[in-house]
């Protein structure tokens, strides 16, 4: 049994402690982060640059006078596991953060799909989020209310850790979690860091059951400090309603704590009423202009008025489960420098766009784990991978791994090939390196030596531009060659066991590079194959005219330099302009030379696919 502290009320739950009652420790893995994409300029930018401004492309944002940005900062959007991303950003983030929102999955049961929008018309697709995405929801669930309450605590650990000593931290919740929740941070935090139990009303469609229908959501707010006073708060007040001002004359009444009784104080008219713990603020409506499309996607006016009274210009806010990153582009719209992390690869993208459509939106990096986080899951998973090379029982754990998974068997004795499936034999990749040519080359040719006809190839990552080179080569070797991306939820547990791990085709996209007059380069996309389109109802795909239309986005890197795709052009979709550029605008470079270019297309779904160009110019 836990040692419990009799002298104060504790919330104790199924798993909170160890058999043996001890506490359990709180993750704390410390991983390097990997920049996989730096937007520099929003296209909203570009556009308005074309009417007029003088903006350079790459100018670095150097702040105004009075506000903290640091030199070089770059906001952050990170894919990833919150849990391994806060624990990675202690080292540098420390008590630096001054103002957390977070939004977690607090619905058991909840319906998490999204819509996703095809072509220039009207078409859309419901598609259910990957299992990647629902494994926050699973494992937040899984044994109900403890595994929720034990995924809470252990990120509000990190969370109060990462705050800075004027922070404050706003946890939305509703009403069958909250109370549960404020237990926990009442022991985190103190309970006498709590400051509000905020209820957010609204306004929704009418309800069927037999009891009054929820139309709030409850908000957390505590602070860093046990000291009251010493975080950031810039009181807000809202209008008095003409009713109020006719019968008070302007004035407002408070009650006078010493005498009990009510007076008039001369408030200015026009401040109106201190902002109480009651906030009617309406949900994002379905024609709204800022609506995404993104399932727990919360209003503007919500944020916004979080941020700006727990913040000043130039703070740092953070969302670690970030959605379609709604407090990012509130904090960018109010001068706060921001970090945003989801698991869901599709809310990264949202959150990406919909930044973009900023005006003067500041540069920000786009961030992963990467390899970092499959050799930790590999060490987890079979065992120490320190040494080099990796220990033979190791490698041969994990190849057997995969191939299980894969429907695979084991094919002893052989150097590049691993398995086989049905005719086709198996080539994995390593946990840590992109598949190469070499790679191919090598696997290709002991099936020629084994004779055989079919060669599945899956990889976590590829080197760059691969697909036609490599399918050709093979081909006229007498090899027919399958690659095949090795899903990120082969490192989740659950998916596993429930056998919801898919290996899809990588996607194919063909374009050109066009160089029509001296030291001018533009990019012409002329195909593009999705590539998970089983994923794709009969009767949507029926609808699709041509092959833009699986695509959402596309990006222009004009010299890509083999480490972060630097965003030098941009084109995407969004609600209001269904409408996509197939053709880049051109690009100017400094002297005459040879060039790589990397363009980067997204698809409807939010999965990328790069291909590399030689440029030359004259």
């Amino acid at each position: 049994m836990p040692k419990i502290d009799v002298t104060k009320t504790e919330l104790v739950w199924p798993g909170k402690y160890n058999d043996d009652g001890t506490p359990k420790e709180v993750p704390r893995v410390n991983l390097p982060f990997q920049i996989i994409e730096t937007v520099n300029e929003s296209r909203a930018a570009r556009e308005a640059k074309k009417g007029g401004m003088q903006t350079s492309l790459f100018d670095v944002y150097e702040g105004s006078e009075g506000d903290t940005f640091e030199d070089g900062w770059r906001n952050k959007l990170i894919w990833g596991d919150n849990l391994l991303v806060m624990g990675s950003l202690l080292e540098k983030f420390a008590g630096k953060i001054d103002l957390i929102y977070i939004d977690p999955p607090f619905a058991t049961g909840a319906d998490f799909s999204f819509t996703a929008h095809v072509g220039e018309g009207n078409t859309n697709v419901a598609k259910e989020q990957s299992i990647i995405e629902e494994k926050a929801y699973r494992d937040t669930w899984g044994r109900g209310l403890s595994s929720f309450l034990d995924m809470m605590t252990d990120r509000l650990h990190l969370l109060r850790d990462l705050l800075s000593p004027r922070g404050s931290i706003f946890v939305h919740l509703d009403p069958n979690t909250s109370f549960l929740v404020r237990q926990v941070m009442d022991e985190i935090f103190g309970s006498d860091c709590f400051c509000n139990h905020i209820v957010w009303s609204y306004k929704r469609w009418p309800g069927t059951q037999n009891v009054f229908q929820r139309m709030h959501d409850d908000i957390l707010f505590y602070r860093k400090t046990h000291k009251s006073g010493e975080h950031v708060f810039n009181k807000e007040y809202e209008e008095v309603s003409e009713s109020y001002l006719k019968r008070f004359g302007g004035k407002t009444q408070v009650l006078d704590p010493k005498t009990g009784t009510r007076k008039i104080t001369i408030d200015k008219p026009t401040k109106g009423l201190a902002v109480r713990d009651v906030w009617n603020i309406s949900i994002v409506a379905g024609v709204s202009r800022e609506r995404t499309g993104y399932p727990t996607q919360k209003p503007e006016a919500l944020l916004d008025r979080i941020i700006s009274t727990c913040t000043d210009s130039g703070d740092l806010v953070a969302d670690f489960f970030c959605g379609s990153g709604t407090s990012l582009a509130v904090a960018e719209r109010l001068n706060r420098r921001w970090i945003g992390c989801d698991l869901g690869r599709w809310g990264v993208h949202v959150s990406r766009k919909r930044l973009l459509g900023i005006k003067n939106c500041k540069p920000f990096d786009v961030l992963n784990l990467g390899k970092y986080e499959r050799q930790y899951w590999q060490a987890a998973m079979f065992g120490d991978t320190s040494a080099s090379p990796m220990k033979e029982s190791t490698l041969y754990e994990y190849l057997a791994f995969i191939l299980k998974l894969y429907g695979a068997r084991p094919v002893p004795g052989l150097t590049h090939l691993h398995g086989q499936k049905n005719k086709a034999m198996v080539h994995i990749g390593a946990i840590d390196a992109p598949i190469t040519i070499g790679d191919i080359d090598a696997a290709v040719d002991e099936c020629v030596r084994l004779r055989q006809k079919e060669l599945h190839v899956l990889g976590w990552e590829w080197e760059m531009g691969l697909h036609d080179l490599m399918v050709s080569e093979a081909k006229a070797k007498g090899v027919k060659l399958l690659p095949l991306q090795i899903p990120r939820e082969v490192m989740e547990r659950q998916a596993v066991e429930k056998r919801d791990v898919r290996f899809f085709e990588l996607a194919y996209l063909k374009a050109a590079i066009q160089t029509p007059r001296k030291l001018t380069a533009h990019v012409k996309l002329e195909d593009f194959v999705i590539a998970n389109p089983e994923l794709i109802p009969p009767e949507v795909r029926s609808k699709v005219s041509k092959w833009s239309d699986y695509i959402d986005y596309w990006a222009v890197d004009w010299d890509f330099q083999h480490d972060t795709f630097m965003q030098g052009w941009v084109t995407y979709r969004t609600r209001q302009d269904r409408s996509l550029a197939l053709v880049s605008d051109p690009h100017t470079y400094p002297r005459a030379g040879k060039y790589r270019a990397l363009v980067k297309v997204i698809d409807i779904f939010g999965n990328d696919t790069s291909q590399l160009f030689d440029v030359r110019v004259k």
